[in-house]
């Protein structure tokens, strides 16, 4: 795989500086059921990596010591493979947390998570499914063949249970990434052609559409370095940087924590393994709290105009 941060540093990124910590986002492995092209992680079946009950308990602790944070964002991999998904959702809640999990849809689908879905409207958790498209040749392209298929299955059986449905308090958002080295077309058109085509051939509800920019890094930077797109892309993104979408950017109000308990600016950053402290070791949760990270300089590269280029791109979809 081609390494992409040599060609990300030296940015001309605007400096920000970050808010109040509200979502603590956690990468509990990289193992998945899933090789999806636009991964950013490199995540796939292969992978051994998961977040042991140490430091579960350690971010188990954080949530308890940090008021301002009001969310718990569990991402992968796909995060519910780790053996503590459970006990971890469930010591959020307890804490009157807001959970999201990043879901794949298929993982609903597999062998031994037959009772997930039911698990997930129990707790109330915010269900982020990832569906490329919704044409099924696009998502088999981007994520492998059959996966349209299991993926409109499991979105069935979250509607069964009452996410999406207007009169539920259960909620599901989609996430669309572009097939390549383009920006995402506007969210609200996207959402409502989603709306029309799930709906009509499937009978699919949700409540919200967020589109995501592929950013330049692991998986997905390897393959345009080798289709030598890499910097035509690059300029893509910095042409498009929009300067309004800098007050918003998610790292402003996040933190990344990875499967090893250590902490990022943002889930782009773990990948790139630019920590908190550049040129010195690694900064774990339990070393910081939420109180000494207010106002800290976030540490930026070229990667960066991912999330600002058009109409902005975050873990919650569109900026702008």
């Amino acid at each position: 795989m081609h390494a992409t941060l040599p060609l990300l540093t030296g940015t001309r990124f605007p400096a920000i500086r970050r808010h109040a910590l509200e979502t603590l986002q956690v990468n509990l492995g990289y193992r998945c059921n899933q090789s999806c092209v636009h991964c950013h992680v490199n995540a796939g079946p292969r992978r051994t990596e998961e977040m042991d009950a140490t430091n579960v308990d350690g971010v188990i602790e954080f949530l308890a010591a940090s008021p301002s944070v009001k969310s718990l964002d569990l991402t992968g991999g796909a995060p519910e493979l780790n053996r503590h998904f459970r006990r971890l959702v469930r010591a959020a809640r307890e804490r009157g947390r807001s959970v999201m999990d990043r879901c794949n849809l298929t993982i609903l689908e597999e062998p031994g998570q037959e009772d997930l879905a039911a698990f997930l409207a129990a707790q109330r958790v915010v269900v982020v499914a990832s569906l490329p498209c919704y044409l099924e040749d696009n998502v088999d392209r981007q994520r492998g063949k059959g996966v349209f298929g299991a993926s409109i299955e499991a979105l069935r059986r979250l509607n069964r249970l009452g996410y999406g449905q207007a009169d539920s308090e259960l909620e599901l958002n989609l996430v669309y990434n572009p097939l390549g080295a383009s920006l995402p077309p506007p969210q609200a058109e996207l959402e409502a052609a989603y709306r029309e085509a799930l709906g009509s051939r499937f009978g699919i509800v949700f409540n919200s559409l967020f589109t995501l920019a592929n950013m330049p890094i692991q998986r997905f930077g390897s393959t345009l370095i080798s289709k030598g797109e890499f910097n035509h892309y690059m300029e893509v993104l910095k042409s498009a940087h929009n300067d309004a979408n800098l007050a918003a950017v998610m790292c402003r109000s996040l933190i990344s924590v990875d499967w090893q308990g250590y902490v990022y600016d943002c889930d782009f950053n773990q990948q790139l393994g630019l920590g908190m402290r550049p040129g010195q070791t690694r900064l774990h949760l339990s070393e910081i709290t939420a109180a000494e990270l207010d106002q800290r300089p976030i540490r930026v590269a070229d990667h960066c105009f991912g999330c600002t280029a058009g109409q902005g791109s975050s873990c919650g979809g569109a900026l702008a």
